[in-house]
């Protein structure tokens, strides 16, 4: 009897860290304004990204701190919130929706997002080294291209 208490913890710790690590897949529907004039819906899978029916491939990096998330996307970091920041290769001459880009002149290389409810923000970036996520390094980037928000 003593074992299996354990046991059963265990397994609910791991079907819990499961169904976090992948709340940002799934179908997303354009929520913002920002969302519905360059990307229209998106789509995300373990490793790819579609945008406009076209289909870019990108790799988990890390998992965001409450405190980075609070940075990029002014949430609330004391609800324990975390996000996502991936690597991904969009070309700057890529064209989305009404002829949109999500860098401007330069390639996106990254991507951050935040589930909350069932709603996800993503915020794309440029720029060879991965972005820092404090307030005044957000607040100064050149590199934040755009902060996009879907919901299901």
């Amino acid at each position: 009897m003593h074992l299996r208490t354990p046991l059963i913890s265990a397994l609910i710790l791991f079907v819990c860290s499961l169904a976090c690590s992948a709340q940002d897949t799934g179908y997303w529907h354009a929520a913002s304004s920002t969302a519905s004039s360059i990307t229209g819906d998106i789509s995300l899978l373990k490793d790819r990204i579609t945008i406009d029916f076209l289909a870019f491939d990108y790799v988990k990096v890390r998992d965001l701190a409450p405190a980075e998330v609070s940075a990029a996307f002014d949430a609330d970091s004391n609800f324990g919130i975390t996000g996502i920041l991936y690597h991904l290769q969009v070309p700057a001459h890529q064209r989305f929706l009404h002829k949109n880009t999500l860098c401007g002149t330069e390639d996106t290389q990254w991507m951050a997002t935040y589930v909350s409810g069932r709603t996800l923000q993503i915020a794309f970036f440029s720029g060879p080294q991965p972005p820092v996520f404090t307030f005044d390094a957000l607040r100064n980037s050149t590199d934040l291209c755009g902060t996009f928000t879907y919901a299901r």
